[in-house]
């Protein structure tokens, strides 16, 4: 698990030692002033896992869509909630949004949930997509959809390995 780090800075500790007078000067207003970006983040492993769940689920939702058989619809209804959470997790992490908001929520746990629920849906999910088309015969979707099932494998891969390393 990675653990969290509070880093706390002293500014009358940073002040030049100089006994000049110190002129204050007027500062524009910038609402945006909290957003920092945190790219460093992605070069972490669980910031790579995320960018791989990202790319298995584009490469997932292209090959499986459209739905043409019911589990072909579950598979993509877990495709596409695990995406839209994962990109807002990764936003989480790219503004800093974590450091910013002071919620009383545990951020690791959250996460934690979200990504292990994550894979058991996707575990259910690919067994399904794969059950469903591998005993039609002759549809032009066979093989699009079996490689939907095949990255669904894939990522379900990928957020177990995100789920451990969490």
């Amino acid at each position: 698990m990675m653990t969290e780090t509070v880093v706390t800075v002293d500014q009358s500790q940073a002040a030049p030692a100089s006994n000049a007078p110190h002129q204050t000067q007027a500062k524009p207003d910038n609402s945006l002033n909290w957003i920092k970006f945190n790219v460093k983040y992605f070069q972490s492993i669980p910031g790579i896992l995320k960018l791989v769940q990202l790319a298995f689920g584009i490469i997932c939702m292209a090959c499986a869509s459209p739905a043409l058989l019911g589990g072909t619809h579950w598979f993509l209804f877990v495709v596409v909630t695990s995406f839209i959470a994962t990109v807002l997790w990764s936003f989480v992490y790219l503004l800093g949004i974590r450091e910013v908001l002071n919620l009383p929520i545990n951020w690791i746990l959250t996460e934690l949930l979200n990504t292990g629920i994550a894979t058991f849906l996707y575990l259910i999910a690919f067994i399904v997509q794969l059950a469903s088309w591998s005993n039609i015969i002759g549809s032009y979707a066979r093989s699009s959809n079996i490689a939907a099932g095949v990255f669904g494998v894939f990522n379900f891969l990928a957020y177990s390995a995100g789920t451990y390393f969490l």
